[in-house]
């Protein structure tokens, strides 16, 4: 079989965000109730500063109201949403206002700390304002006084939001209605940062004073039976971002914060790594061998060490000798490195799990490096 070339970053094809579909649907329902012409395309501004033609699927025309729909195209992002239906019904009202809000398929906001108030539909300040925005100009086109209510609709967001963490953000019902620029990067750092900053705020806006890090889903299973007294909106996945989500936590007042990983990620956040992707950094062999003999490991093994080729093959290796100390300084070193990362001001632990499940070693309640 021939092996598929993968795209390179460059390469990628950029998509567009549910905000930049929901305003596209918007202003193409409002341009047909008003000249009761069926909208095959339309033209919106992005925040990024261009124009962008999209494709209407569906114009359903009603005496008093206009549902239009367009398919979220996510470029090359491997995105819930991609492929979805976004959908916005538009109608008169008499007062002048212009009325967002979120129908089937939207979630609803019932935690505080995120953009939106408790009660709204999930439809982001970003979102929101294009509708606004796109809604006004048609509207002043056209000469119109008038107020136009603007619904938002996803028919199988409740299903896709299964996918997402609305759930534990308090987001009940369906997907958020998101986008800051209105294109979607492929792969980009900024969304996942944005994600983090978006669970850390929710928490502490939920009270939670401990909050728990995780480098993916297998760890998040074991850091939950770990802190079982803790409620699920106080687990964060930080994939590769640790440096950036411990100065958030810092900056927000997150008083204690515990670390939970595998050898692999956590050796560099030992050695002081802040940023745990492979193109970031590297592990060091030569600095986990010191640690190995610095616990007594003998010369044989010290060599078996240098010559691994993974975090985890060392991780193996001390495993096998019932080392359980490599592994506790191992944790140590990784809360000495995020306290100084920060300069103070975090009471950080951290626990390094094997593939299986099994916790290897820990460091709890560090505040000094």
């Amino acid at each position: 079989m021939q092996k598929t070339k993968r795209k390179s970053t460059s390469e990628l094809r950029e998509g567009y965000t549910t905000g930049s579909c929901a305003t596209a649907c918007a202003k193409a329902a409002l341009i047909a109730l008003i000249t009761k012409q069926v909208q095959k395309r339309v033209m919106i501004h992005l925040p990024i500063g261009k124009d962008v033609e999209f494709l209407i699927e569906d114009c359903n025309m009603g005496d008093f109201e206009v549902m239009c729909s367009t398919i979220k195209d996510g470029g090359d992002d491997p995105d819930a949403t991609h492929g979805a239906i976004i959908q916005a019904t538009v109608s008169w009202r008499e007062d002048g206002e212009i009325f967002i809000d979120g129908g089937k398929g939207v979630g609803r906001v019932t935690k505080p700390g995120l953009p939106i108030k408790v009660g709204l539909a999930a439809i982001n300040p970003v979102p929101r304002k294009m509708i606004q925005t796109e809604i006004e100009n048609v509207l002043k086109h056209f000469e119109i006084e008038k107020g136009v209510n603007v619904i938002i609709s996803v028919p199988d967001g409740e299903e896709i939001a299964k996918k997402t963490l609305n759930s534990r953000l308090g987001i009940i019902g369906g997907i958020s209605i998101l986008g800051t620029r209105g294109t979607v990067v492929p792969f980009s750092n900024a969304a996942y940062m944005a994600s983090i900053v978006q669970a850390i705020s929710v928490a502490k806006a939920s009270g939670c004073e401990h909050l728990v890090f995780t480098t993916g889903g297998r760890s998040e299973k074991f850091a939950m039976s770990m802190f079982s007294d803790l409620p699920e909106v106080a687990f964060i996945e930080m994939g590769d971002f640790v440096g950036f989500a411990m100065k958030h936590c810092k900056k927000i007042g997150i008083p204690k914060v515990s670390l939970v990983g595998m050898m692999g990620k956590f050796s560099k956040l030992a050695r002081g790594s802040m940023m745990l992707h492979s193109k970031g950094s590297q592990v060091s062999f030569e600095f986990l061998a010191s640690i190995a003999k610095e616990c007594g490991a003998a010369n044989e093994s010290i060599v078996k060490i240098l010559q691994a080729n993974t975090a985890n093959e060392v991780g193996e290796i001390m495993r096998e000798l019932g080392c359980k100390t490599f592994f506790d300084k191992i944790s140590e070193h990784c809360c000495k490195e995020v306290i100084k990362h920060v300069e103070g001001g975090l009471i950080v632990s951290t626990a390094i799990y094997s593939m299986n499940g099994e916790l290897l070693g820990k460091a709890e309640n560090i505040d000094a490096y």
